[in-house]
């Protein structure tokens, strides 16, 4: 019987894995299945401008998949059982023996109503809050990281009759280097942004934000984009997770736990350069997709089990359509001197975006497919042991 390959999730991380593997091992020995809760793959690193009422182009799954040999099966994962290694769905169940879990990350829990941008449905909500609002109304977002910064200045920039303002736990862009904070601050200021820096929220209600200090924010509306965080299916596992709910995994995205059972993108723990932990983030969850990916593949037919360390080149940042910030950074995600500002920036970001999602869908441009036999016959039973 076929090895049997379940991936749960298709964002960046699941599809590029599910894609790779397909071209890595040969369809007459493995059956790969790609689980989704949606039929479509959803650019995330484009929700804030979905926000503002931009199109975000619908790319079906299936297209992507042509020609793969990897099924699709549109369902929502509600439960994984690790020892008879099967995963509930809404429509059923699937048994596996090598699962890929990629389920990501959703916007971290806030007190009180909040819009978020970590998911389609909710920038499509927060869209449709935003055309409600009037000249002169008030639009908080609470967050200084990278989605904080894009989603303040893209709403500035889309609806200029508004009051936007954005509240920074330490300082604006503090992680920055001095010219990208320089330019960032000119940016803000170009766009009419009030920052609250050094300022600690809450908790959200209907007419804004209360800080810890007990310093009232008001607004019309408040978005959440203060972190994010994983969805709970993996620690109601036996999983090893972390206090994040993150599965630990080791250098070759295979879970310390779990030989069975590899994590990838936002759902993972694994350790980067300097032994920091990979930020949950595109940047990550690409390149550990590939190494799950090949190292899947190199066990099953016996072949040496590739290592390529993962790091990091640059942040890339939006500010609005027309202007950015890509700061350089070192293997382990500080920032260098260096950092490209302005509209070259902006074209380079929309590049970087746009060869993401060209990436899902040419996969074999950037991987020959180079399909190789399993090293052995795999049982494939639901409580067979490990075939590693």
């Amino acid at each position: 019987m076929k090895h049997r390959i379940v991936v749960l999730g298709a964002g960046y991380a699941g599809t590029n894995a599910a894609g790779r593997l397909a071209r890595r091992l040969h369809p007459d020995d493995v059956e790969i299945t790609l689980v989704n809760a949606d039929d479509d793959f959803v650019e995330r690193i484009r929700l804030h401008q979905l926000a503002t009422g931009q199109a975000m182009r619908h790319r079906p799954l299936a297209d992507a998949l042509a020609g793969t040999a990897v099924r699709l099966r549109t369902a929502r994962v509600t439960a994984v059982d690790t020892e008879l290694r099967t995963v509930r769905l809404t429509d059923g169940e699937i048994n596996y023996d090598t699962l890929v879990y990629a389920l990501g990350s959703t916007a971290a829990r806030v007190t009180g109503p909040a819009h978020h941008v970590a998911s389609r449905p909710a920038a499509e909500r927060l869209s449709a809050r935003l055309r409600e609002l009037t000249a002169g109304s008030t639009v908080l977002v609470v967050g200084g990281g990278l989605t904080g910064i894009e989603a303040t200045t893209e709403i500035a920039e889309a609806r200029p009759d508004l009051h936007v303002a954005l509240a920074v736990r330490g300082g604006l862009g503090d992680w920055l280097s001095d010219k990208a904070r320089r330019h960032l601050r000119r940016a803000v200021t170009r766009l009419a942004i009030t920052v609250h820096e050094h300022t600690d929220v809450e908790r959200a209600d209907e007419t804004g934000a209360l800080t810890t200090t007990g310093e009232r924010i008001p607004a019309d509306v408040t978005v959440w984009t203060a972190g994010f965080a994983t969805h709970p299916i993996a620690a109601e596992t036996s999983l090893r997770v972390a206090a994040t709910g993150q599965i630990v995994v080791d250098a070759t995205m295979r879970s310390v736990s779990h030989p069975e059972v590899y994590a990838v993108g936002d759902a993972a723990l694994a350790e980067g350069p300097g032994g920091k932990p990979l930020r949950m983030s595109c940047a990550s969850g690409g390149p550990m997709a590939w190494q799950a990916a090949d190292a899947i593949a190199a066990r099953l037919t016996g072949r040496r089990v590739p290592h390529v360390p993962i790091r990091y080149y640059a942040q890339c940042i939006s500010l609005g359509r027309h202007d950015g910030i890509i700061q350089m950074v070192t293997a382990d995600d500080r920032a260098k001197p260096s950092a490209v500002v302005g509209g070259p920036a902006a074209r380079v970001k929309e590049l970087i975006c746009a060869g993401a999602a060209w990436g899902i869908y040419h996969p074999t441009v950037m991987l020959p497919t180079r399909r190789r036999r399993l090293a052995e016959p795999v049982q494939a039973s639901a409580q067979a042991p490990s075939s590693f």
